[in-house]
């Protein structure tokens, strides 16, 4: 008959003592995390509405001055202006995509769904990009989708993550290079289509391919580097994708081009 060590169940109270006051520690952790993530949501909903509201008034007066209405500029003049309104409009976009981070990020987006060609939304995201590609002498081509079904699913959204990954290809890649949308469906009925937004960039090492989806992540965070922007873009297009029950990822090497892919369902729930 064995004798039980009198001090076991003294160690063994001692250190459940310890684990639940472990647990408690790293609950109030925890706790304090989610308040300082509720506080920096709010400081950038407040600080972009602030700013936003203002820069909309220098752009709009700056639309009119370019425009002659308070007469006619002599082209200096008018190229200084046009300067003004580019640069506005670019710090603008960035505010609305701060903006529409914190809404998705505070679970404030809505998915209002109908049908609808997602074909189509693709070629109007190309011709709104028109003009920037240009300027690199980039070409933005849709390989298919003509035969596709329609998609029941909320086309503004959509049409932001669009817009996002071809912008997205159109900063990172060189003069003369080629971005492309292509469609497959997978599947055993083809019940999910894959969308793939491809170029042919600098590309992202392997082990930077899930730090790009991250909130204000930059794979290049020097001051110095060429392309700025708040590091959202990516991280809006993965939500917004997962918000329709998709998935986002991304194939890339560098020096070979990246190519971002994203599911969706073609017979999602209707209730």
């Amino acid at each position: 008959m064995s004798m039980s060590d009198p001090t076991e169940p003294a160690a063994l109270k001692k250190r459940t003592k310890t684990l639940e006051s472990q647990v408690q520690e790293a609950q109030r952790a925890i706790d304090e995390l989610k308040v300082r993530d509720a506080l920096k949501t709010q400081f950038l909903s407040n600080i972009s509405h602030d700013l936003r509201t203002p820069l909309a008034a220098i752009i709009t007066h700056a639309e009119i001055l370019r425009d002659g209405m308070l007469g006619e500029l002599n082209p200096k003049q008018r190229d200084s202006v046009v300067g003004i309104v580019s640069g506005g409009q670019q710090l603008l976009d960035m505010i609305d995509e701060i903006l529409t981070y914190v809404r998705s990020a505070s679970d404030q987006v809505n998915l209002v769904r109908t049908e609808f060609n997602i074909t189509e939304v693709v070629d109007q995201v190309r011709m709104l990009n028109q003009a920037l590609a240009a300027k690199k002498h980039l070409t933005i081509e849709r390989l298919n989708g003509d035969d596709l079904p329609l998609l029941y699913a909320d086309r503004d959204k959509i049409k932001h993550i669009f817009g996002n990954l071809i912008g997205n290809a159109i900063k990172f890649t060189p003069d003369g290079g080629r971005i492309w949308i292509g469609f497959s469906r997978r599947g055993k009925e083809g019940d999910e289509l894959v969308i793939e937004v491809g170029d042919t960039g600098r590309g992202i090492a392997r082990d930077h391919h899930e730090l790009v989806f991250r909130e204000f992540a930059q794979v290049d965070a020097s001051p110095s580097r060429p392309h700025h922007g708040t590091g959202l873009g990516l991280a809006i297009a993965r939500k917004l994708v997962e918000l329709h029950s998709g998935r986002i990822w991304v194939e890339s090497e560098l020096g070979k081009g990246s190519r971002f892919f994203f599911t969706l369902p073609l017979n999602p729930s209707r209730d």
